[in-house]
């Protein structure tokens, strides 16, 4: 894989309860972070990384440029702030956050002009979020597919969006799964139940363990010690072909992100 398996998603978390999330995290063994502009806090995660003591060399970080700052004026000088906010010279990764084609983005623009941020060492690597089958597509031709790293989608036993992961896969994309827990829908599920008592696990370790086993890399956020240190605890559950046959029947196309201006037309 382009990006690590396993990493630490901020979204809603904000303030001193994501300074609190991401050095705990740290503390038991995450080095992968993952944020972006309009969550509202690359400070936070910044200041978090600094007073962990953790070095800058040992860590993945992940964010992704807004829609208001697709514009060329905007694009790297917004880029350069949240590096700023982080406090580092670079980004291991920069995502495109959404698409948002109702709201006329130009995606040939915007993909040269993430590829113009990774060639002046901004980030290092670069790709894209939300992004259907054919949008990827434009992406990968605009810019060539080697340049794109992952396509960060929501992914749960719920929702397993299998056309899309089986495309970027045939094309060696990475797939991130966020919303892996579908908002902790799947953790009172009985199939799951019965599968983490097997394995004397969680629910949400199987889920987590389900979307590492398809080959996909994961972001769970928590606030708390315990299920932060349980959910990276999940690399080293394996689940049977059985049990991944009982999750694949889950699919219940169960979406729960799907912003209307900023979506593409889903496969």
């Amino acid at each position: 894989m382009h990006i690590p398996r396993f990493g630490l998603g901020t979204f809603r978390l904000k303030d001193q309860v994501v300074i609190d999330s991401v050095k705990t995290a740290l503390d038991v063994g995450y080095r992968a972070i993952d944020t972006a502009q309009i969550y509202d806090n690359e400070a936070q995660v910044g200041q978090a990384i600094a007073e962990s003591g953790v070095a800058r060399q040992e860590l993945f970080l992940t964010t992704k440029v807004w829609v208001d700052n697709f514009s060329p004026e905007k694009f790297i000088p917004s880029l350069k702030d949240s590096l700023q906010k982080l406090r580092t010279d670079a980004v291991n990764l920069t995502l495109i956050h959404w698409p948002a084609p109702k709201m006329g983005v130009n995606i040939s623009e915007v993909m040269q002009l993430l590829l113009e941020a990774k060639q002046q060492g901004l980030t290092e690597q670069i790709g894209v979020s939300n992004f259907n089958i054919a949008l990827t597509q434009q992406a990968m031709d605009e810019i060539g597919k080697q340049h794109i790293a992952t396509n960060q989608i929501e992914l749960s036993p719920y929702l397993q969006n299998q056309k899309l992961a089986d495309f970027l896969q045939a094309e060696e994309i990475d797939v991130t799964s966020y919303m892996t827990l579908a908002y902790g829908k799947v953790l009172n599920d009985p199939v799951l139940t019965v599968i983490a008592a097997e394995h004397q696990a969680s629910s949400a370790q199987v889920a987590l363990a389900w979307a590492l086993q398809k080959g996909f890399a994961v972001i769970p956020s928590s606030t708390k010690r315990e299920h932060l240190l349980h959910n990276l605890q999940a690399q080293d559950l394996q689940l049977s072909a059985e049990d991944m046959q009982q999750i694949a029947a889950l699919e219940r196309h169960g979406r729960e992100v799907d912003p209307e201006q900023l979506a593409p037309a889903w496969d």
